[in-house]
């Protein structure tokens, strides 16, 4: 693109989040990745940070009326309201930025994302406020949902547009990190507060200093990535990109049988996502089977598998293709969700080999789950439309995971894992099928 040829071209409306600069842009993709991969770690943190809570402290502080189980469950309800509130977050922030910009939106998603997680911290207990505890923690769950749809910065569509030839697969895992790293760090965090101080402490105080540190890592993120956000080149490169943050009925209406084929195209890897992560954790704590701190230590070593597989991921989309990639995962989500119940019913072995196979697959499947979420979208609906196919397949696949897979197994036993992995599997290889089949679909004027 010559100089005249952009100074000829209309500006768009979100222009005025920097001038553009001559010729083509120079961020260089590797530049790219780190801002992507900062900004999905500290995301993630935030929620797995939640997640972890509604095991180890919000079953006995927040509902200590009800059983264990029941109060498991009751925050796992919670723990969903996140998931139901992130596409009505994506719609909103999408405004602002048509209104005020890129950087503008950026900054008050993650502003409030960071603020809803250390709200938390201030929160009384039930024993303290009763019913009102419990609305406060439904409350700033939801808030942090609509913030972390808000976070959409389009840098991963970004990546995988101007990733090298041959090399998409690997561009498109490295925002995938994110989960991993973001894990082992609220894992590791935990796991040294409840190895520093005792029992009472922890739940006294301790637990309270996570969703603090969430506040520091938002703000570190918010930099790393208005670092990008803001330049010059950025928005030139969305320009060239024509990458928009289209309305959301617009993109139902024009594009409603991609968003629905790439969020069931990842399905298996999001089914997974939260029975490997946070169920297993509720599971073997109510069954008193292994010391809780033991499964966490275990979780960790998992997380660092998920990171090796999440690399290897892109070698292996590379060479055989994203969606085949995809396939071939599923079918083995599908049997390892077969020998999910003799593993976890195998004792501290069988549950610490479910969950360190269950990692590795994570890493594998999740690290090509965004490359669905962009593919088959025209340019100028991949910004939008990767983050809504996201925000669908957390809501089918991960948000009511740990909910109904516990419940389930509580009645009927363990074979509601394999039954919710077979499930997911399954959808992702129809959905593979289906786009083959038929086809990405243009948009509708």
């Amino acid at each position: 693109m010559t100089t005249a040829s952009l100074t000829q071209a209309q500006p768009g409306p979100y222009a005025h989040d920097a001038r553009h600069a001559p010729g083509h842009s120079r961020i260089a993709p590797g530049e790219i990745a780190i801002g992507v991969i900062i900004g999905r770690a500290s995301e993630y943190f935030d929620f797995f940070v939640y997640g972890l809570a509604s095991v180890l402290v919000f079953p006995a502080l927040f509902f200590p009326f009800a059983d264990a189980l029941t109060g498991t469950l009751y925050a796992f309800a919670i723990f969903s309201f996140a998931f139901l509130a992130r596409p009505f977050g994506t719609a909103l922030f999408m405004a602002i930025q048509r209104r005020w910009g890129r950087s503008i939106k950026l900054t008050i998603a993650l502003f409030l994302l960071g603020t809803a997680t250390a709200g938390i911290a201030f929160l009384p207990t039930y024993e303290s406020g009763g019913p009102a505890a419990i609305a406060l923690l439904a409350a700033f769950r939801i808030l942090q949902g609509v913030a972390f749809g808000g976070s959409w910065d389009g840098l991963p569509s970004l990546l995988a547009l101007n990733a090298p030839k041959g090399r998409r697969g690997w561009y498109a895992m490295l925002g995938q990190l994110g989960a991993p790293i973001g894990f082992l760090v609220a894992g590791g965090l935990f796991l040294y507060l409840r190895l520093s101080l005792s029992a009472g402490d922890f739940l006294e105080w301790g637990w309270r200093y996570p969703f603090f540190v969430a506040l520091a890592i938002n703000v570190v993120a918010l930099f790393a990535r208005l670092r990008l956000v803001v330049t010059d080149e950025y928005t030139q490169l969305l320009d060239e990109k024509a990458l928009e943050p289209i309305g959301t009925f617009q993109m139902l209406r024009s594009q409603g049988y991609n968003l629905f084929v790439g969020a069931f195209a990842a399905l298996a890897s999001y089914a997974l996502f939260h029975l490997v992560t946070i169920f297993p954790l509720s599971w073997i704590a109510l069954q008193a089977s292994q010391e809780v701190d033991d499964v966490l230590a275990v979780q960790l070593c998992g997380a660092a598998l998920a990171i090796g597989g999440t690399i290897v991921s892109g070698i292996i989309a590379d060479r055989l293709g994203r969606r085949t990639t995809l396939a071939l995962l599923a079918v083995l989500i599908a049997v390892f969700g077969l020998l999910a119940p003799s593993m976890l019913d195998g004792g501290a072995a069988g549950q610490d080999a479910f969950i360190l196979l269950g990692f590795a697959l994570l890493g594998l499947s999740y690290g090509q789950s965004s490359g669905t979420a962009t593919a088959n979208f025209l340019p100028r609906f991949r910004y939008t439309g990767a983050a809504l196919t996201s925000d669908l397949a957390w809501l089918f696949g991960a948000a009511f995971a740990p909910l109904v897979v516990l419940g389930l197994s509580a009645r009927f036993g363990l074979v509601a894992v394999s039954g919710y992995l077979l499930s997911g599997a399954a959808c992702t290889l129809l959905a593979l099928w289906v786009n083959r089949r038929i086809g990405p679909r243009p948009a509708r004027p």
